[in-house]
């Protein structure tokens, strides 16, 4: 899938481990998004981890805790 550069929207589907647009988007619990570009929704899932990564370290120091 290519990014036509349109203002598609694109989005990571959570149960097909696939990128789709608005064309072919699966029932929104399925999907994460939208993102502006295929290679981002492609990446969603390591943007996900990412954040709750840094979220766990944000409540730990909040806690007072080390991480």
């Amino acid at each position: 899938m290519s990014d036509s550069g349109s203002g598609e929207r694109y989005y990571w589907c959570l149960r097909h481990h696939r990128v789709e647009t608005d064309a072919d988007i699966c029932p929104a619990r399925y999907v994460l998004g939208p993102y502006a570009s295929a290679h981002d929704a492609e990446h969603a899932l390591e943007k996900v981890r990412q954040r709750n990564e840094e979220w766990d370290a944000e409540d730990a120091r909040w806690a007072g805790e080390e991480r």
